[in-house]
């Protein structure tokens, strides 16, 4: 770090210390107040939309994956398959595998449904949502909310930490019985393989995790076995999908 650089960051220390200190206590409380009202707000619009949507499924991947990207082509035709057997999609409702997997679903006649967040870059909607079915969202925690409460499985294409944050938490939800368990499929062992090699020979190798958690997500590599994997899996409970 040069001189320059750190008193630039001495500055900023010194004003964000100044900001703090000039905030009291009754300011704090009032903040953290409205900001519950804010996240009811989310919660019960959420709540209110997604309740009428019938059984979906959530595709997760990243928002950097250009069209013309195998795994963008897989998940617009994974959108397109789901839907036609009469599950709806969800997806963060941006650009990259979630625009695929709501093109997929738009094409197909489905429902398809974007829960965005609001973010300094990257995120913005797709054209391919159902206009009724969209929702924008300030919160992480209650989009993810919204995804857990009303997917019936994940299907997780290549992404990054976002990906990654949404799967694993449904993971521990379902491995520690706080949530139904539904399943979750990842797609492309290029991709994920070594991610999976790791949690084999490194977690489960400490005792960190036992063998059957391994049962709780699936790993294939194309559309048609992503989409098999959900419908095998509410065979076995005569799920009814949006006919």
């Amino acid at each position: 770090m040069t001189v320059e650089e750190y008193k630039r960051d001495e500055e900023l220390a010194r004003k964000l210390r100044t900001v703090f200190e000039q905030k009291s206590w009754n300011e704090t409380k009032t903040h953290d107040s409205w900001a519950v009202f804010k996240v009811m707000s989310e919660m019960v619009e959420g709540f209110e939309k997604l309740s009428q949507i019938g059984p979906c499924v959530s595709i997760f991947g990243s928002a950097r994956t250009k069209h013309d990207n195998p795994y963008y082509l897989m998940a617009e035709e994974i959108g397109y398959r789901l839907t036609k057997l009469g599950y709806g999609v969800i997806t963060g409702g941006g650009p990259g595998i979630m625009e695929a997997g709501n093109k997929g679903a738009h094409y197909s006649g489905g429902v398809s449904v974007g829960l965005n967040i609001n973010l300094p870059f990257e995120q913005h909607e797709n054209p391919f949502i159902d206009r009724d079915k969209f929702l924008n969202f300030n919160y992480f925690f209650v989009r993810k909310l919204m995804f857990m409460k009303y997917s019936q499985g994940y299907i997780v294409m290549p992404g990054g930490f976002g990906t990654l944050d949404e799967m694993f938490e449904a993971i521990t939800l379902i491995q520690t019985n706080k949530m139904v368990k539904f399943p979750v499929v990842m797609v492309g062992t290029k991709y994920w393989g070594g991610l999976i090699d790791w949690i084999k020979e490194t977690m489960l190798t400490e005792g960190n995790i036992n063998e059957t958690d391994l049962n709780l997500f699936k790993l294939v590599d194309t559309a048609s076995e992503a989409v098999e994997e959900i419908e095998t899996y509410y065979q076995k409970y005569r799920l009814s999908p949006n006919f």
